[in-house]
């Protein structure tokens, strides 16, 4: 606190799936993290899951569930950041990156090699690299200034890139603040192949100006274009937009349609991810099971929607 530095930074490696070991881990290091707190200092949490232990997917599934249960236990006004191995499977560690406690997400490299580490790292929506071995690999004592300062150069714009394309979580925070916030409504833009023969006729396209599905989607999509790309359809009243997965696939004005809709009207994106309805029983309709939720959702992060 004397020298002026913003935070801490407290390492533990997880070596093998073992619960009540994981569960120790993320104890001790919010135990640690709430002294540093109480400093009015920002704590750097670094449970590393070493890249080699068996089943690291296990692990970091149990890891994050006792970070989420742990950042609970903070105070509202209390902020971390966490440093974390990149995840097996991209995008788990999002319920971290869009916690109100959660001041940033940062990667390790972990072993991984520059390379490596930033195309994990781009995979990964919301987090940024804090390399050590991957940020240095390349620099020799032997090389000319010339030479060390163009490898510097290369490290830090390589894994400035990396970062940039994975983070997502200003954007985020900026939705968010919207959504809570603003006034507006939230355009249902999300018509799928059962509602969407009705939609197109009340637009005034009969059936018979289209043949089969793939000319049936691609009139809705002229339709959403036309409305999102419209002057009057913007964000100062439209706070929001429900699209359709394929409205998700393709693209408006030159751009994905989630990334146009945000960046170009400033309206935040949603997905409908239910397949429709089961028959009517016991007085209730269901919804049709989701057997591909996972990746439709890890599709989703990656498009920049919000919810």
């Amino acid at each position: 606190v004397a020298a002026g530095v913003f935070g801490t930074k407290e390492r533990s490696v997880i070596k093998s799936f073992n619960k009540t070991g994981i569960q120790d881990i993320a104890k001790q290091q919010f135990q640690v993290a709430k002294r540093v707190l109480a400093k009015g200092l920002i704590p750097i949490i670094e449970p590393e899951v070493d890249i080699k232990a068996p089943n690291k997917d296990m692990c970091e599934k149990e890891l994050l569930e006792c970070l989420l249960a742990e950042l609970d236990d903070l105070r509202p006004c209390d902020k971390v950041i966490f440093k974390l191995t990149l995840p097996t499977v991209p995008n788990l560690y999002r319920p971290l990156v869009c916690h109100p406690k959660t001041m940033r997400v940062v990667a390790l490299s972990g072993g991984f090699d520059r390379a490596d580490a930033c195309k994990k790292l781009a995979e990964n929506a919301g987090m940024i690299a804090s390399f050590s071995r991957a940020f240095t690999e390349g620099l020799n004592a032997k090389q000319t200034e010339a030479e060390f300062s163009k490898t510097v150069d290369t490290a830090c714009q390589m894994i400035c890139d990396a970062s940039r394309y994975g983070s997502s979580s200003g954007a985020f925070q900026e939705m968010y603040q919207k959504v809570l916030t603003a006034e507006g409504f939230i355009a249902a833009l999300d018509q799928s192949g059962g509602s969407t023969p009705k939609a197109l006729k009340l637009y005034g396209v009969d059936e018979s100006e289209y043949s089969g599905e793939a000319e049936m989607f691609t009139k809705i999509h002229e339709m959403r274009t036309r409305i999102i790309s419209n002057s009057k359809f913007d964000g100062s009243r439209v706070l929001g937009a429900i699209l359709f997965e394929q409205t998700l696939d393709r693209k408006i004005c030159g751009m994905p349609s989630a990334q146009y809709l945000w960046e170009k009207k400033q309206v935040v994106p949603f997905l409908k991810i239910d397949k429709g309805l089961e028959e009517e029983k016991n007085g209730v309709q269901m919804m049709k099971d989701m057997p591909q939720l996972e990746a439709l959702l890890d599709k989703g992060v990656a498009a920049g929607v919000f919810g």
